[in-house]
């Protein structure tokens, strides 16, 4: 763990892993709760959490490598389900990359339990983790110049859908109509780190 000054009130805390900033993301959050840690903002990200609107950074950054971080606690609360039509153009190269039949994509894909780890790209847009490490995919050797709102997509470890069009270099699996980004709801966007995430196949229009 390394803590890295941000201007005179806020720190970068890098760590080893996804897993270990979405552990040390649930710690911060539960002890801000508690009144233990008094600060503004906590953002998580791939490997790093950057905490802003702190009274004494440099004091934390000290703290911080003797705390205690357990392990992600266990996901609490309803998860939050997104329809999916599993009709991707990009199914049949995901299939042929995890060596199983196309039809089983879905298989695999609904039966994971995703979380949120950080948010980022576009508003609205969830990086959700849960599948197993060996159904890691690359992007796209040639990104699209437009990817359709709705489009639910996989690179690396990462699950996501895309809030709004724009380009994109992910893999395309399936379509959602679920909106992710919508201004006149509070809070506008549906997906928030910690949140869980479960996909449920629905039948092609």
């Amino acid at each position: 763990m390394r803590a890295l000054s941000v201007g005179d009130r806020a720190l970068l805390v890098e760590v080893s892993s996804g897993d270990a900033a979405q552990a040390l993301h649930a710690e911060l959050l539960r002890r801000r709760a508690e009144g233990s840690l008094s600060v503004r903002e906590i953002v998580p990200a791939a490997r790093t959490v950057l905490l802003d609107g702190l009274d004494d950074p440099g004091r934390l950054a000290e703290r911080l490598p003797t705390w205690d971080i357990p392990p992600l606690p266990a996901r609490a609360g309803e998860a939050i389900e997104i329809p999916v039509r599993y009709d991707g153009p990009d199914l049949a190269d995901v299939a042929a990359l995890w060596g199983v039949a196309e039809r089983a994509v879905p298989e695999v894909h609904a039966a994971a339990e995703f979380r949120v780890a950080f948010c980022g790209f576009a508003p609205g847009f969830g990086y959700l983790t849960g599948l197993p490490s060996h159904y890691d995919v690359p992007r796209r050797a040639t990104p699209r110049t437009a990817v359709p709102a709705g489009s639910v997509a996989l690179a690396g470890p990462y699950t996501g859908v895309y809030p709004r069009s724009s380009p994109g270099g992910w893999q395309l699996i399936g379509t959602t109509d679920v909106v992710l980004w919508d201004h006149a709801r509070v809070p506008a966007a549906l997906l928030a780190p910690g949140a869980r995430v479960r996909f449920v196949p629905a039948r092609r229009s």
